[in-house]
């Protein structure tokens, strides 16, 4: 038993408090292609049950510069929740309490652990929901949405998930518990001094830990429509959704699969039989009956022009079918090549919306550059892109290559004039790139960081590139590279 260990059991509950290697083993990952090169398990790791339990750790590890990682479901692709300098890993995922659903105020007060779409399961009998929709809706849990202000499929109409956070149970990094979005308030707006909330939320966990949320809620849309279009060309799916926003229209989701996902969806799900054209689009729209009928014929119209095929549907069991196809990309992209897994390096870079065609153009240039295929989907609506490459993960070589393939893409959204994460987080996988995308405002983050966090335990390895330990230092793994470490469902 560590010293950290024997002294967390007698704080916490003996069975709070992992430390047998086996099990340390699990907290070694998340789904970052870096932790299967080279995962990390911590000293200790704490399963928090309560805001008492973590206000408690915090402390001890505070007065002994033990640094800790906060977790949740580590559904993550950046690192950002494991130890790769060691200390404690603070599990919140059994935090999982939904503590109100407050109708009238059209609020939800709940935990850390909360997974998304059970959230949503709760909500739906009062005809509610939170929009913020991550593809990994059955994995991902609200305080890693909050952690790295989420964004996902939803979000071209109704904004990141920071757009529904309200206010905050936050410990610091020396214990002490405070509420942000002022303390007992109900109210869904506040100009009422600094915007602590949307300090914390995408802050990836190096202020503080989250350890309560209230979010804003909105009903359900009474109608929905979606609209399906073909293209034999790649860059005409970018010029098409310049063209819908052209005619002031706001989709509440636009999706991108290019020929490689939708070549993967019909190897995945044969029944779905989706035309293998250079790329699709799915286009939903929402609202009134009225409104979304007549956004989805205006859909139809400004895209036919640039389109194989377009049609559009209202009928359910339609829209379940074309969401299906599009929630599954993420697991089938293996399919394409027997024997591959999944890098999830270089995945989530967000371009402005005017250079998305020579932006998924230029990405498949990459990919034969290196000889790594490429599959392409996302939430084009926002500009963001979710580039999967396809690697042998027992070949050093691809693993070579792959790494110069994130390289690039990460490159290439900073020269179009885009970021390197539109909505993963940057974790330690991004760090090196922070410096070239904030200039001097990163030193800026520092000093925020400093002030609230002095003796830097907090997550450290993570935003600030001087944090990150190179990866050529780390452990080597024992398991084959590419062994899945989730479920493949990806956060995107």
């Amino acid at each position: 038993m560590s010293p950290i260990a024997a002294d967390l059991r007698r704080l916490l509950r003996h069975s709070q408090v992992v430390d047998a290697p086996a099990e340390l083993r699990t907290y070694a990952y998340d789904a970052s292609f870096r932790t299967q090169l080279a995962p990390h398990a911590p000293d200790v790791a704490v399963i928090a049950r309560s805001e008492e339990d973590v206000c408690a750790l915090m402390r001890y590890a505070c007065e002994r510069s033990i640094p800790v990682t906060p977790r949740g479901a580590a559904t993550g692709q950046t690192a950002g929740c494991v130890a790769l300098k060691g200390g404690i890993v603070l599990a919140l995922n059994a935090m999982n309490r939904i503590i109100e659903i407050d109708v009238p105020n059209m609020q939800a007060i709940c935990e850390p652990g909360v997974v998304h779409a059970q959230l949503n399961e709760q909500l739906a009998p009062h005809k509610l929901i939170f929009p913020p929709d991550p593809g990994s809706t059955r994995m991902a849990t609200v305080g890693g949405m909050a952690s790295t202000n989420a964004h996902g499929m939803r979000a071209v109409k109704y904004g990141p998930t920071g757009a529904w956070v309200l206010g905050l149970h936050v410990v610091l990094p020396d214990g002490e518990l405070i509420e942000t979005g002022s303390a007992g308030s109900r109210a869904k707006q506040s100009s009422a001094g600094l915007e602590l909330t949307k300090l914390f939320v995408g802050a990836e966990g190096t202020l503080g830990v989250i350890t309560r949320q209230r979010l804003k809620l909105m009903p359900i849309p009474p109608a929905r429509a979606i609209v399906l279009a073909l293209f034999d060309v790649l860059e005409n799916a970018g010029k098409a959704v310049q063209a819908v926003f052209a005619a002031g229209i706001s989709p509440s989701a636009i999706e991108i699969l290019d020929q490689r996902c939708i070549r993967a969806v019909n190897l995945y799900r044969p029944a779905m039989q989706l035309s293998e054209v250079e790329a699709l689009l799915l286009f939903e729209v929402d609202g009134n009956p009225a409104g979304t009928r007549w956004d989805a014929e205006q859909i139809v119209e400004r895209v036919r022009p640039l389109a194989r095929s377009v049609e559009w549907s209202s009928e359910p069991a339609r829209i379940a079918a074309l969401w299906e196809a599009r929630s599954v990309v993420g697991a089938a992209v293996g399919v394409l090549r027997p024997g591959s897994s999944r890098a999830y390096c270089g995945e989530d870079i967000c371009v402005p919306v005017a250079v998305i065609p020579e932006t998924l153009r230029a990405i498949q240039d990459i990919s034969a550059k290196h000889r790594i295929p490429i599959a392409t989907y996302g939430h084009i609506g926002g500009g963001s892109l979710h580039p999967g490459h396809l690697i042998d993960g027992r070949d050093p070589d691809e693993v070579r290559r792959v790494l110069l393939v994130a390289d690039e893409v990460h490159g290439l959204a900073l020269r179009v004039g885009g970021t390197t994460t539109g909505e993963h987080g940057v974790g330690a996988v991004r760090a090196q790139y922070m410096p070239g995308e904030h200039g001097p405002a990163l030193a800026v983050m520092r000093r925020i960081k400093h002030a609230l966090d002095p003796t830097g335990i907090m997550n450290p390895a993570t935003i600030f590139p001087d944090d990150v330990p190179p990866l050529s230092a780390e452990r080597p793994t024992t398991a084959p590279v590419g062994a899945p470490a989730h479920t493949g469902l990806d956060p995107g």
